[in-house]
C-alpha cells in the first residue's frame, strides 16, 4: 500500500502543472457546490423566518369558517371577543405571546395612482407587533386610539412619492359586503426588510380597523409565538378542542416548502453539472497520463505486473487528486460562506416572487448534512471518473505498449 502511494506521488509529480490544474478543478467543484447548497438553505429559512415573524406565527386561532383566500370579514367567520381568547391563550405556559389581528382587503389611492393593498389592522403594544415598531424609517408607530393614522412600508412610499404627514385615500371592504372610503395621514414608513411583504401591506390600529370595517369586537385570527415552534403540533392538538380551527406554520408556509423543493430539484442538474465537468477533467488528466506512461505500462506488464495492480496504480493517483480537491474545496467553500454569511447578498430579481417572504439579502446557511453528503458526492464522482482511464491502462497489451 505504501509503495502505491509512493509510486502514485511520483507519478503526478511528472507534471505538476496538470496534476495542480486538475485538484484545483475538483476544489473549485466542491467550494460550488457548497457554496450553492448553503445560498438555498439560506433563502429558504430566512424565507421561513420572515413568514413566521411578520404573518404566519407559530400558530393562528381562526373561527372554524374563516377562509384565507377570500379575506373574509363576515362576523360568523371572525373570532368574538378576541381580547378575552388572547387572555386565556396566555395561560398556557407554552405560548409567549399572542394578540388578535384583522385582515382585510383595499386600494390605496393618490391622485391618478392606484394599488391594491393588504390591510391589517394590529394592538401597537403587541409584543409580536415590535418588529414593526423597530421598523420605523421615519415618522413614528401607531398609537391604539389612532383613528386616521396607517404605516406604509418603504417601497410603496417610494413608489407613490409619499412621507409622514402626507394624507392618501384607502378604500376598505366591510362585513356587509360593501367599501368604506376614508383620507388618512401617513404616521410612518417602516421596513422589515422584506420588499414583498413591504410593499403589499399597510397597518393601522386595531381598534380603527374594526370600525371602518364594521367588525367591531371581532378579529380574522390569533397570531401566536410559541417558546418553543417545535411544540407547534403539541399545542395545536391542546387547542383543537376549541371551537377555532388551529394552523401551525408548517401548514401555513407550505408555499415555501413546495418552492424549496422546486428550487432543490433545478440545483441538483446544477450540482450534475458542476461534478461532471470536474470528472471530465480528471479522466483528462489520467488519460493523457495513460498515453505519456504507455511504455512504462508496457516494461511493468512484462516484469510480470498483473493488470488489476496496474489499475489500482491509477485509482490510488484519482484517490490523491480527489482528497487534495476535497480538502481544499472544503476550506475555500467553508471560508467562502462563513465570510458571505456575515455580510450577505442582494438578488433583486427573487426578492419580488409572491407568496414568498424573501428578505433583500440572503445569508448563506450551511449544516453538516450538506457538507458531508456533497463532499462525498465530489469524492465519489471524482474516483468513478477515473475508472475508464485506470481500466485503459489494465488492459493494454505488454508487447503493444513496448512498442507504443
Amino acid at each position: 500500500m505504501n509503495q502505491l502511494f509512493k509510486m502514485a506521488f511520483r507519478d503526478l509529480g511528472r507534471n505538476k502543472r496538470r496534476s495542480s490544474l486538475s485538484a484545483l478543478a475538483v476544489a473549485i467543484g466542491t467550494t460550488l457546490l457548497l457554496f450553492i447548497a448553503s445560498v438555498l438553505r439560506g433563502e429558504m429559512r430566512g424565507a421561513l423566518q420572515n413568514s413566521i415573524r411578520l404573518q404566519s406565527g407559530h400558530l393562528q386561532l381562526r373561527a372554524i369558517s374563516y377562509d384565507e383566500s377570500k379575506d373574509s370579514l363576515a362576523w360568523e367567520d371572525l373570532i368574538e371577543n378576541p381580547d378575552q381568547v388572547v387572555d386565556q391563550l396566555h395561560s398556557l405556559a407554552q405560548i409567549e405571546s399572542a394578540t388578535p389581528r384583522l385582515v382585510a382587503s383595499g386600494i390605496l389611492s393618490l391622485g391618478d395612482q392606484s394599488r391594491g393593498m393588504r390591510i391589517v389592522g394590529l394592538d401597537p403594544l403587541a409584543e409580536p407587533n415590535q418588529v414593526f415598531r423597530s421598523g420605523i424609517l421615519d415618522g413614528e408607530f401607531l398609537d391604539q386610539e389612532d383613528h386616521e393614522g396607517i404605516l406604509i412600508g418603504k417601497p410603496m412610499a417610494e413608489k407613490f412619492g409619499l412621507k409622514p404627514g402626507d394624507q392618501v385615500n384607502l378604500l376598505v371592504n366591510t362585513s356587509d359586503g360593501t367599501v368604506d372610503e376614508q383620507l388618512f395621514t401617513i404616521r410612518g414608513i417602516y421596513s422589515t426588510r422584506t420588499p414583498y411583504f413591504d410593499d403589499s401591506t399597510v397597518f393601522m390600529s386595531l381598534i380603527k380597523a374594526q370600525t371602518i370595517t364594521r367588525t367591531e369586537n371581532h378579529a380574522s385570527l390569533i397570531f401566536i409565538l410559541l417558546q418553543d415552534q417545535d411544540q407547534s403540533e403539541a399545542v395545536a392538538a391542546a387547542l383543537a378542542r376549541s371551537n377555532y380551527q388551529v394552523k401551525t406554520w408548517q401548514q401555513l408556509n407550505e408555499l415555501n416548502t413546495q418552492f424549496e423543493d422546486f428550487a432543490n430539484s433545478f440545483m441538483y442538474i446544477f450540482y450534475l453539472i458542476v461534478l461532471g465537468i470536474t470528472a471530465t477533467v480528471v479522466t483528462n488528466t489520467l488519460v493523457m497520463a495513460v498515453y505519456e506512461r504507455t511504455r512504462e505500462i508496457g516494461i511493468l506488464s512484462a516484469l510480470g505486473m498483473k493488470a488489476r495492480r496496474i489499475m489500482s496504480q491509477f485509482l490510488t493517483e484519482a484517490f490523491l487528486l480527489a482528497t487534495f480537491g476535497v480538502i481544499g474545496g472544503l476550506i475555500l467553500g467553508l471560508l467562502i460562506t462563513a465570510w458571505v454569511a456575515r455580510v450577505g447578498f442582494h438578488i433583486p430579481a427573487m426578492t419580488a416572487y409572491s407568496g414568498i417572504l424573501l428578505g433583500e439579502r440572503i445569508y448563506p446557511f450551511l449544516v453538516a448534512s450538506d457538507v458531508i453528503g456533497l463532499t462525498l458526492a465530489a469524492y465519489i464522482i471524482t474516483l468513478l471518473a477515473s475508472m475508464y482511464p485506470a481500466t485503459l491502462a489494465a488492459r493494454m497489451e505488454p508487447v503493444e505498449a513496448l512498442h507504443g
